[in-house]
């Protein structure tokens, strides 16, 4: 099964810090805001923008909610001090509730999922804007690829600093900065309702999914990434399928043409896609 386990590239962390310099010291930018969760993707996002920019042109924002564990919290600032970036802890409780309070006929958690995963990056906004600052996302390339992401939520940011690693990648670029092992040992979770992860919800485990994920990348069909990787034709097909139904995600809102009268051309996105159930 290792055919297709992406190796960590031995430039990614100063081919990071070359390309967040030039974005966050471009004029008028007077550094980044980053939101952390107490997972890997966001302590590692932390981390290469403190160490290319510098720790005092870092913001780091907690946003816990009712369900977030206190002791994360704790843990979470306490890395944050250990970086020396500036920190800031923003409750959302209150307003996950009047958003609950204005539409209380809608039941669905992922629904209120995405609207959690929007609050937080609203909030990361007016923070980033107030101090002239652009906001780090925290994707990696599975997620993007995947479309495991909220649109106008996590998926809403300035730039991704590591948005061209897969999962597996990430995981060695924070064992090779040697980041906390709590903080590479906790199961990828965006904390958007009590005990959710990643892998549960997906189905299946990073390491397999990054397999795949590279396979298809590389134009392997369906039946050949079964066969390389021992997996079930239906679990792959499903990572396929689920790469394939989120490309609205990954390209630009279409735009009605004004090129030809009376006409409109279509993108690659689908009307029916506000049909599909999203990703939290």
């Amino acid at each position: 099964m290792s055919a297709h386990v992406p190796d960590l590239p031995p430039h990614a962390e100063a081919t990071i810090h070359t390309f967040l310099r030039s974005y966050v010291r471009s004029e008028g930018i007077e550094g980044a805001v980053v939101g952390l969760s107490g997972g890997i993707d966001s302590a590692l996002v932390a981390r290469l923008a403190s160490d290319a920019l510098g720790k005092d042109r870092v913001l780091g924002v907690l946003m816990p909610d009712a369900v977030f564990p206190e002791a994360l919290r704790k843990e979470t600032e306490q890395y944050a001090d250990a970086l020396g970036i500036e920190r800031q802890t923003v409750g959302i409780t209150s307003i996950e509730n009047a958003f609950r309070a204005a539409l209380p006929d809608i039941p669905d958690r992922v629904t209120w999922g995405n609207t959690k995963a929007r609050i937080r990056m609203t909030t990361l906004y007016a923070l980033s804007r107030e101090r002239h600052r652009l906001v780090l996302g925290t994707g990696n390339r599975s997620e993007i690829l995947l479309g495991y992401f909220t649109k106008h939520g996590d998926g809403g940011v300035d730039l991704l600093p590591i948005g061209e690693l897969y999962k597996t990648q990430i995981r060695a670029l924070a064992a090779q900065l040697e980041l906390p092992g709590p903080i590479r040992a906790r199961a990828p979770s965006a904390g958007l309702w009590p005990d959710q992860t990643d892998e549960a919800e997906l189905g299946l485990g990073y390491a397999e999914i990054d397999q795949i994920l590279v396979a298809l990348q590389q134009g392997e069909s369906v039946g050949e990434i079964a066969r390389e990787t021992a997996l079930t034709l239906e679990t792959v097909r499903g990572i396929a399928d689920r790469v394939e139904r989120n490309l609205h995600k990954r390209v630009p809102t279409p735009m009605a043409k004004m090129g030809r009268a009376a006409s409109a051309t279509r993108g690659p996105a689908e009307p029916s896609h506000g049909a599909r159930r999203p990703r939290p």
